[in-house]
This record gives C-alpha cells, sequence and structure tokens, in this order.
C-alpha cells in the first residue's frame, strides 16, 4: 500500500464510499502480512514509495509466486530478482500479466515500459563486455521498475577505450550511471572521470581465476582515484539499479 492509497482509502471512509468493515480489511495485514514462511513487508511503499522486492533465489517456486502475487495485488505492481524458470513459470501462473526477463533473471509486473529516447532525465548502464550484460540488464530494468527513464551502453570497456570516449554525449547528458565490469573492474572510475553525475559501481564474477569470482573487480572499484563512486556487491545489478533510480527520481 503506498501513500497515494492510503489517502484514497481515508478519504473512501471519509466520503462514505468506502465501508468501515472493508478498510479494516485492507489495512488488516499492516504493517505485515504472516505466511509462515515469510513476513511480507506491506508498509514498505509507505515509508520508501517502492514495494518490498522478492529476491526468488532460495525460494521455491510456489513461496516465491505467492509472495510476489500478494504484493503485486496489494502494491499493483511488483518486482522479483534472481529468477528462475520455474519461479517465472509459476509467477505467471499467479499474475498472468508479469513480463519474465530470462537474461536478466527478472520478473516484474504493473510496469508501463516507455520507449528509450522519450525526453525524461536517464540513468545510464553500462556495462564492461558482453559477458556483463545479464547483470547490467538486472540493473537496468531495476531502473525502469522505479519509474525512471533508462539508455543502455554496452561492451564499452577500458581493452578498447575509444568505444568509451565515442559516447562522450551520452555520458554527459546521463543524471546517473551504474557502471558493470568484470576482470579487472577499470570502467567505473574511468567513468567518473569523464562525467559530473554520481557512479555507480557493479562488479561482476566474470574473470579468470585470479579475478577471484569478482573480489578482484570489487576491491578495484572501491579503490577507484576518481571521485564520485559508489560500489555495491557482486553482481548486485539491483542495488545498483535501485541507487541510481533513487539519485534521478524527482523528491516528493
Amino acid at each position: 500500500m503506498s501513500e497515494t492509497s492510503l489517502r484514497q482509502l481515508m478519504e473512501g471512509v471519509s466520503h462514505g464510499t468506502v465501508a468501515v468493515d472493508e478498510a479494516v480489511a485492507r489495512l488488516r495485514d499492516l504493517p505485515y502480512e504472516n505466511l509462515g514462511y515469510a513476513r511480507i513487508d506491506h508498509h514498505r511503499a509507505l515509508r520508501k514509495d517502492t514495494p518490498e522486492v522478492v529476491f526468488c533465489e532460495g525460494k521455491s517456486p510456489e513461496q516465491a509466486a505467492e509472495i510476489f502475487a500478494r504484493i503485486a495485488a496489494r502494491a499493483g505492481r511488483a518486482l522479483g530478482t534472481r529468477v528462475r524458470e520455474a519461479h517465472a513459470e509459476a509467477i505467471r501462473r499467479r499474475v498472468p500479466g508479469a513480463d519474465y526477463f530470462p537474461e536478466a533473471r527478472v520478473v516484474m509486473a504493473g510496469v508501463e515500459r516507455r520507449a528509450a529516447g522519450d525526453g525524461r532525465p536517464y540513468v545510464l548502464v553500462a556495462s564492461g563486455g558482453t559477458a556483463d550484460i545479464p547483470v547490467a540488464e538486472e540493473a537496468a530494468l531495476t531502473v525502469e521498475f522505479y519509474g525512471c527513464r533508462v539508455e543502455r551502453l554496452y561492451d564499452v570497456g577500458v581493452a578498447g577505450v575509444h568505444r568509451l570516449i565515442d559516447q562522450r554525449q551520452a555520458l554527459a547528458k546521463a543524471r546517473a550511471i551504474v557502471a558493470v565490469a568484470g576482470m579487472d573492474g577499470a570502467l567505473p572510475g574511468l567513468v567518473a572521470g569523464l562525467v559530473g553525475c554520481p557512479v555507480i559501481a557493479v562488479p561482476t564474477s566474470i574473470g579468470y581465476g585470479t579475478g577471484l569470482g569478482g573480489v578482484a573487480a570489487l576491491m578495484n572499484m572501491l579503490n577507484a582515484c576518481a571521485p564520485g563512486v559508489a560500489v555495491v556487491n557482486i553482481d548486485n545489478g539491483f542495488g545498483g539499479g535501485y541507487l541510481a533510480a533513487m539519485i534521478t527520481r524527482p523528491a516528493k
């Protein structure tokens, strides 16, 4: 339940268009709904203006679908991350309008995706290599879920720096940039040296043995000498996209 829907409910009771018993029933599960295996934080949309996100990894398809469906019913939209095919099938049986993006392992419902280039301020999501795109897409779809415009700039890593420099105009116009990279993880520091907006660095687990599953990229990003870089956890496209959306969305 968002602040807007709560106000509408209270106004409905005040005007006599919503019965008191109906209002009580709709408020009964605030601040959370206990399913036994999960306590759904319906109150989160009131605190943060966004509903709880379903992290599907480690949950059974049935558990993920139940949680997702209940959030979608209350909030009018829902987002799931780390979604396997079995999760997606179960969710779409419960919420037929949900969209599944297998590359990003994301499912979302209740979101009207807008075409790029519609004139709004945007978040730019850049990837160092093609292999980093699944994490970058998780970030990009998260940005879209939270109502922000996103532009994508993939395979612009430092091994061919001319590919990035060639996109200076797109970099300069971004409100925030999510830079996703594995291997040496050098992309965010380079980007931050070229732009004046915040750069959210997302290390990925892509790379050979000494990359240590993304730890080397993470350490390199934490040691970036260019100012304005914030770093999230390895493969955490959601975290990078969420932070970028918070920076970009207009304050209420």
